[in-house]
């Protein structure tokens, strides 16, 4: 399958086109989870290195989903939610993406690099994971949102490490908080999306059907989500502590996104799959913020 649409180019749509093609929103919340992990690893905040970290993260991130849509270039075109986009919609060119996401790629690395080399190769590894092994395989099996998790968690981290250049228990339990989520985050919305994946082949719930097993699953990762997030009240992830206070609000962030859970394992709805998938987003944002000011406030 391949498209046969000609780009087309005007000065009004560039910006538009770029924020489309980068993922603008979901590049930005990436940047936010950063920000966060380096907020909580740095004994003083340094403005040079936050905004350093917020424009390569974002360049890293936005090289990922643009490499993401000129593989996927065929399969966006025959689904409803991605059939306009920049690439299959004609607007922007194979080659003009390509080397967008190149450049971008280039910026990314060397920003990270500039505040130090660990930062610099976790952010490498994660658009490679992404472009390399969970893009191709998403029409494989349902694993790939196993393989995809594994970049899609390193941002938490990622800002530990640009603080502290070092990567040890609290960069991997900020890891492990956001590695668990994702499987209830993306299988709310591969079961609202299911019959668009379809169209295209991607097999993104665990079981490939909108099932008690696949509604099962998703309520077993958010238990794990909600027992790595309490973890460091106990003392035991190094300097990633929280207060008694901060855990119990981390605690009915967690069951309120569990609540949503067994939501989906009662109804079987897109309507509960959906308010499990705002919940998540909520929950992930909230967990964060939360993590920040127990640090800052106690």
């Amino acid at each position: 399958m391949s498209s046969t649409l000609k780009p087309t180019y005007s000065f009004s749509n560039t910006i538009q086109d770029f924020k489309a093609v980068t993922k603008m929103g979901l590049s930005l919340s990436v940047v936010f989870s950063s920000i966060a992990g380096y907020l909580l690893g740095a004994p003083i905040v340094e403005m040079t290195t936050l905004v350093l970290l917020a424009f390569g993260g974002y360049f890293m991130v936005g090289a990922s989903n643009v490499f993401n849509q000129i593989i996927e270039r065929d399969y966006d075109a025959v689904m409803e939610r991605t059939k306009d986009r920049p690439i299959p919609a004609g607007r922007m060119s194979v080659k003009t993406a390509f080397i967008l996401a190149s450049i971008l790629t280039l910026l990314g690395i060397t920003i990270l690099y500039i505040i130090n080399p660990k930062t610099a190769m976790f952010g490498a590894i994660s658009i490679f994971l992404y472009t390399s092994a969970y893009t191709p395989l998403k029409t494989k099996t349902p694993l790939s949102v196993f393989v995809g998790a594994i970049p899609g968690a390193i941002p938490f981290m990622l800002g530990w490490v640009a603080a502290t250049n070092d990567f040890g228990i609290e960069p991997g339990t900020l890891f492990m908080l956001q590695f668990f989520w994702q499987f209830p985050h993306f299988w709310a919305i591969g079961w609202c999306l299911h019959d668009d994946y379809q169209k295209a082949g991607f097999n993104m719930l665990p079981t490939g059907k909108r099932d008690k097993a696949t509604a099962v699953q998703t309520i077993l990762y958010t238990v794990w989500t909600i027992i790595v997030s309490i973890v460091p009240v106990f003392g035991i992830t190094g300097k990633l502590r929280l207060t008694i206070v901060g855990a119990v609000l981390v605690l009915l962030a967690g069951l309120l996104m569990l609540y949503y859970a067994v939501g989906l394992f009662k109804k079987m709805t897109t309507k509960a799959a959906r308010q499990l998938m705002l919940a998540s987003v909520s929950y992930i944002t909230l967990i964060q913020i939360i993590y920040v000011l127990d640090k800052f406030l106690r």
